[in-house]
């Protein structure tokens, strides 16, 4: 299933990408969105950690065709509700430490982003104010699908885990490096993780590290990169961080970014008002923001 969320910011509601119908000049097409908002509230916490996965692909099976289509010129929402928590992963992949001038970690480097940075797919990116250093990042997202402690082991994530999306970690690297203080600081200005188009289910995808990613800058490739390469796969993550905290069910966690980041050029070129990104993860869609000034 591809859970997409639509309409004004604030005021989202459900729905689905189906599967089998025509592609666009997004990569889907929006005439692909179906509203289901008269059987589900949101795409949250409640839904994720009541079962709701498992009611919506009864609805689906039973009456996909027949769920309303959602207008073309509605907004594309981040495809699930506001997290309670977006936990990133620093340095995980090697030659992105590299680039960094940073050694490869021994263990996941975790860091925290204010989970009112989610926007979506295609909303408008801000450069805040005084920023000369605003850098791009694409990164797999994984949506936790229920609240979670203490695993067992790395095979025990794979059920705790409700799918995959694309995540565009942005980041202000003045901020970030050079301000003192933790990372967070340079990753939590607003709109700084756009999120979707949609929320692959995790039985979509059959292998969550073998994933070509891609971003583009002004229609120019920045950053190209694979999964396979992360120094800490998806599960070993999920099992990591059940050990230090509990996860919950719609939690978002952003994996690490493939080499190419602004900061790594030579010399480092970082984002402008009036510069567009467009993001790819295979089998979860593009996403494209433009920026503006704060």
């Amino acid at each position: 299933m591809r859970l997409v969320r639509f309409g004004a910011p604030g005021h989202e509601k459900p729905g689905v990408v189906l599967s089998d119908q025509g592609h666009g000049d997004k990569g889907f097409g929006d005439k692909r969105r179906k509203d289901c908002s008269a059987h589900f509230k949101d795409w949250d916490h409640a839904f994720l950690q009541g079962g709701g996965l498992a009611r919506l692909a009864r609805l689906l099976a039973d009456s996909a065709n027949s769920l309303p289509d959602v207008p073309e010129s509605e907004r594309w929402g981040a495809c699930v509700a506001r997290p309670r928590k977006v936990i990133c992963i620093g340095l995980n992949f090697s030659d992105h430490a590299a680039e960094s001038g940073m050694p490869v970690p021994a263990e996941p480097i975790i860091f925290m982003k204010g989970s009112n940075t989610v926007i979506g797919p295609y909303d408008t990116v801000l450069i805040p104010r005084g920023s000369t250093k605003t850098d791009w990042e694409v990164e797999l997202g994984v949506v936790i699908g229920r609240d979670t402690r203490y695993l067992a082991s790395v095979a025990d994530a794979a059920g705790a885990i409700a799918g995959y999306c694309v995540s565009n970690d942005v980041s202000e690297r003045a901020f970030q490096l050079e301000r003192g203080g933790q990372w967070t600081k340079g990753k939590s200005c607003d709109t700084f993780n756009p999120l979707g188009p949609w929320l692959s289910t995790s039985d979509e995808i059959s292998d969550p590290q073998a994933l070509g990613m891609r971003l583009d800058v002004n229609g120019a490739r920045k950053q190209t990169g694979n999964t396979r390469t992360m120094v800490f796969g998806v599960h070993h993550i999920v099992h990591y961080l059940s050990q230090f905290m509990t996860l919950e069910a719609g939690d978002l966690i952003s994996t690490g970014t493939p080499p190419g980041v602004g900061l790594g050029q030579k010399p480092p070129k970082f984002l402008g008002v009036g510069d567009v990104m467009e993001l790819e993860i295979e089998g979860l869609g593009v996403q494209r923001q433009r920026c503006e000034a704060a």
